[in-house]
């Protein structure tokens, strides 16, 4: 369709420079042509420009001081999307490769990711070159200070509501909290989410991207005749999503048999050990390898990347984005895995994904299966609004009951476009709809 093709050229030549965001863009707006062939009122209204322009682009200057007297400077960015359906949410990742167009490539899908939850939650992102790895405490607390100072002026329950991402965990969030109260002076809890339970954050938050991620790959099996129990499993990353999307696996009767970060990767074909990740890495902050000083008939191998040579039935990136490409998709099938789950943002390139529909693998897209968190956040926001708190169990029930709604909803969206069962065109075209339906009754804005 000439005019995806059109909007698509003026996109690159205005962010040339920002391959992430680019690669979201073909991603999604390719997979809505038959949308926009039965929908010419979208076109007409110029939906897929006005989607791609962010309301608002904010970037800062975050001046901090080391524990050795130094003046520090790194830049912050917070990019407002899109909110039509809701306050713009999403995380905040501070690591040293964030610029521009990593925000704005996770601004972008978090608008669809957003819209499936059919919470009413608009699209945002934000965050910071900074790496609070290596840092101390007091640090960490300065810079989310120095970070916050400014942040507090565009955000608000009501307005704009950020969370936690990589390099951004509970710590940040409560040093980001205390500062912009102490600033605004009142007790306004849903200006965050992932927060203390001491102060507002919701139970089962920590658990819900992994837990959701898993959910909706047993539904994905499912539909499809097969089941999680006994599958073999392997997932990149150690982080929240990483570690509790282990132990729901496990739970679900799956073994899963590896995990990285960023050094490298431990491989235990007994069963990774859940309790022992969530030791090293949420209580302890060590490495991967310390895995083996517990288990020590397990393996280290430095280098993460390799982790997909791995034999396996069913693989989980929950690193970063673009963690598998086509090489390490050809791998995987070779070694007949059967499904992916997509726990990070964007964690296969377009030719990876591509590459797997063709050889008939099941794909959860990213959008779709990792929306369990966002999901939580917004069950965060509404126990924060009504000052109450529910129950782990009733948490985790309406986010398993989103996650069935949201694969019914892209496996529906798939079929009636002609996709078949293609969740990853099905997850684009259902959040699609549920925006562009609010932007064209709001009129032009």
């Amino acid at each position: 369709m000439q005019y995806v093709q059109d909007v698509i050229s003026k996109i690159k030549s205005k962010n040339s420079y920002e391959q992430e965001f680019l690669q979201a863009i073909e991603e999604v707006y390719e997979s809505l042509i038959p949308v926009l062939e039965r929908h010419p009122e979208y076109v007409k209204a110029n939906i897929l420009d006005r989607l791609s322009e962010p309301e608002r682009q904010i970037m800062f200057r975050v001046t901090w001081i080391d524990d050795q007297g130094e003046v520090q400077v790194n830049r912050g960015y917070r990019v407002q999307f899109n909110g039509a359906i809701g306050p713009y949410k999403g995380g905040l990742r501070f690591h040293p490769t964030v610029y521009l167009g990593i925000i704005k490539f996770l601004g972008f899908e978090q608008i669809f990711k957003n819209a499936l939850t059919g919470l009413p939650i608009g699209g945002g992102k934000g965050g910071s070159d900074f790496d609070p790895k290596g840092k101390s405490d007091a640090e960490v607390m300065r810079f989310c200070q120095s970070f916050m100072t400014e942040l507090y002026r565009h955000i608000g329950p009501d307005v704009d509501v950020p969370a936690g991402d990589i390099g951004v965990g509970a710590r940040e969030i409560g040093f980001l909290y205390g500062q912009y109260r102490r600033i605004k002076g009142t007790f306004e809890n849903g200006v965050l989410t992932g927060k203390g339970l001491s102060y507002g954050g919701s139970l089962a938050r920590t658990e819900a991207t992994g837990y959701g991620l898993m959910y909706f790959v047993e539904e994905m099996l499912k539909f499809n005749g097969q089941s999680v129990e006994g599958k073999r499993v392997v997932i990149s990353g150690s982080g929240n999503v990483a570690t509790y999307a282990c132990q729901k696996a496990t739970q679900l009767g799956a073994k899963v048999i590896a995990m990285s970060d960023s050094d490298g990767y431990v491989h235990d074909e007994d069963g990774i050990d859940f309790e022992i990740i969530e030791e090293i890495k949420e209580v302890n902050r060590k490495r991967i390898s310390s895995y083996l000083e517990h288990k020590p008939n397990a393996t280290y191998t430095k280098g993460f990347k390799e982790i997909w040579s791995i034999p396996c039935d069913i693989a989980l990136p929950c690193a970063t984005q673009n963690d598998i490409d086509v090489n390490e998709a050809k791998i995987l099938i070779e070694n007949g895995i059967i499904a992916v789950g997509e726990g990070a943002n964007m964690p296969c390139t377009n030719e990876a994904i591509k590459y797997f529909l063709s050889k008939g693998i099941l794909v959860a897209p990213a959008k779709a299966a990792n929306a369990g968190g966002v999901a939580t956040s917004a069950l965060e926001m509404s126990q924060n609004s009504t000052r109450y708190s529910w129950t782990f169990e009733t948490v985790d029930a309406k986010l398993k009951e989103i996650m069935i709604s949201i694969h019914q909803n892209s496996e529906r969206a798939a079929k009636e476009y002609g996709f078949g069962y293609n969740l990853v065109a099905g997850a684009n075209i259902a959040g699609f709809l549920r925006v562009a339906e609010a932007m064209m009754a709001q009129g032009v804005y």
